[in-house]
């Protein structure tokens, strides 16, 4: 049975986020993740997590100013000091949440481009062997160009081939498939094939992004067939509810 991760950035937003982990637990989830904790106390995001029997699957480093339309700083030259800033940061929190993992973005950059190639690469190395005395695994995550365009990693390929090529021993990818569908499709496919490498998945239905079974795929069976693969990692709801969070909980049913 697949170890579901309530994602709290989008999941329980009828709550306030410190309030959506006790949600979380009741609605039978064993596990969270979010996109970004730097707002609250380290502290306290522990307390909450060993209050409501909660495991920490995962979380982003700090991307930059996101409002002003930073999407990570991996792969810019011009932000390196901001980026190993953002590690030490990570880690703070990672000591706190006892998570195994954790994911950088590459930021918004042309992946063509020669120095936002090196300087990624280079990005990918330092966090590695920053995050490895701490047994923690580096995720990448391709993201899809109409949800975000100009983002550097865009590409299940290409992030493959960064994994593959810097042969760095925490360094895995992040399967999302709703991500997968709209780039490259063939996500069963996909995912026999890059399960190797992959410490984390996530799922969303596709258009949407609402609850799975609502799109186009028939996540049930991806899901089951993820089982069958013997992926025993998290699969993270990272969905926009289409209504009501508990309300759209049906879908876990069949995994009852």
């Amino acid at each position: 049975m697949p170890r579901f991760a309530a994602n709290l950035t989008m999941m329980f937003n009828e709550s306030a986020f410190m309030d959506r982990f006790a949600a979380a637990a009741e609605a039978g989830f064993a596990a969270v993740e979010y996109l970004f904790p730097y707002d609250h106390d380290p502290d306290l995001i522990a307390q909450a997590l060993a209050a409501n029997g909660l495991q920490q699957a995962l979380f982003n480093l700090p991307p930059g100013d996101w409002l002003a339309g930073d999407r990570g700083l991996a792969a810019l030259a011009d932000r390196k000091a901001d980026f190993r800033a953002s590690v030490i940061s990570a880690l703070t929190y990672a000591r706190a949440t006892g998570v195994g993992r954790i994911h950088v973005m590459s930021g918004i950059a042309d992946r063509y481009d020669a120095t936002a190639v090196q300087t990624y690469r280079d990005s990918l190395r330092y966090l590695c062997d920053a995050a490895g005395p701490a047994g923690l695994n580096v995720l990448i995550e391709p993201i899809n160009p109409r949800d975000m365009p100009g983002y550097f990693l865009n590409n299940f390929n290409q992030a493959v081939d960064i994994i593959a090529d810097l042969a760095l021993p925490n360094l895995k990818l992040q399967f999302d498939i709703y991500h997968r569908q709209i780039i490259h499709g063939d996500v069963l496919t996909g995912l026999q094939a890059l399960l190797p490498v992959t410490g984390h998945v996530q799922i969303a239905a596709v258009p949407l992004r609402h609850e799975p079974q609502s799109g186009e795929l028939d996540d049930l069976r991806i899901l089951k067939a993820l089982d069958d693969m013997g992926y025993d990692g998290f699969v993270g709801c990272e969905y926009r509810p289409a209504g009501d969070t508990r309300a759209g909980l049906g879908w876990m049913k069949a995994f009852a």
